[in-house]
């Protein structure tokens, strides 16, 4: 899907998931010292907004130009200041080393486009810098709910941190969440991979 038609999107509802930021983004990020933030792939901001919320400089990349202005407005309501890039990120390339933070946070790729991103998201980490990947794990196909159901998009725990190379793995395991959807509420299984440089 591209640009434009998630500009579609984006346009068809008020908010096309949330304006509140993931759970286990804010559970791993809780109690880190904020400095300057990624948000890979930040959507309408939700992430990017809380960020900056709790004191780092964020920086937001989504390649959709109706969901930035979004995050953009979201930011102002919230009495908070995010820096939007638009880009997509096939091509996006951040500067390297120059965050504290990046965050992933469902964006699924076939694996060599995905494997690019990732190994850009962690050049840009800075030393002793933190990278929080989280998305629709392999399983949720079958058990979960929601997402992807292409399994060459999704991943495993085991996946990414295959693909973390040198950087400390801090914690990798499947997590579940809640799915509130119209014909009621779900489980909805997800990967989660938080590393460190060292």
């Amino acid at each position: 899907m591209d640009n434009h038609a998630w500009d579609d999107r984006y346009r068809d509802r008020e908010w096309l998931y949330t304006v509140d930021a993931n759970r286990f983004v804010m559970q791993e990020v809780a109690g880190l010292e904020p400095g300057r933030a990624l948000d890979l792939a930040a959507g309408e901001g939700r992430n990017a907004i809380w960020l900056a919320k709790q004191g780092w400089d964020v920086t937001a990349v989504d390649f959709s130009a109706v969901a930035l202005e979004r995050a953009e407005g979201l930011a102002t309501r919230e009495g908070v200041s995010i820096t939007t890039v638009a880009a997509d990120l096939r091509e996006y390339v951040p500067e390297i080393g120059g965050f504290g933070l990046v965050v992933l946070a469902y964006l699924h790729l076939p694996p060599d486009l995905f494997g690019t991103v990732l190994e850009r998201a962690k050049s840009a980490l800075a030393p002793h810098g933190t990278i929080v990947i989280v998305g629709h794990d392999l399983t949720n196909i079958e058990h979960g709910y929601g997402g992807p159901q292409s399994s060459e998009v999704l991943y495993t725990p085991d996946s990414l941190v295959a693909d973390l190379g040198d950087l400390d793995v801090v914690k990798a395991e499947k997590v579940e969440r809640p799915y509130e959807s119209e014909e009621g509420t779900f489980t909805a299984i997800d990967a989660l991979v938080v590393a460190r440089r060292p």
